[in-house]
């Protein structure tokens, strides 16, 4: 039986995310997690620690609609990340 996500995982899948809430604020959420899986490749636990930080709209990386990065777009290590 397997079930996605399965590794191996890449660095792409592995973003920091930013979002605006109703009142206009926008926030770069941060994360690290531990996925360990079992001999079958199942995820058996997730753990997972999350800090969001307010930013600027001038703060922004990433302008493009909720989804995968576009084509062509710098990837994280090109903006600094």
């Amino acid at each position: 039986m397997s079930r996605p996500p399965l590794p191996p995982f890449t660095d792409e899948g592995a973003i920091q995310y930013e979002y605006r809430n109703d009142g206009g604020q926008w926030y770069r959420a941060y994360s690290n997690e531990i996925w360990p899986f079992d001999a079958e490749g199942v995820m058996e636990q997730r753990l997972a620690s999350i800090n969001e930080h307010p930013i600027t709209k001038a703060e922004r990386k990433f302008h493009w609609p909720l989804g995968r990065r576009p084509d062509g777009h710098p990837s994280l290590s090109d903006c600094g990340l």
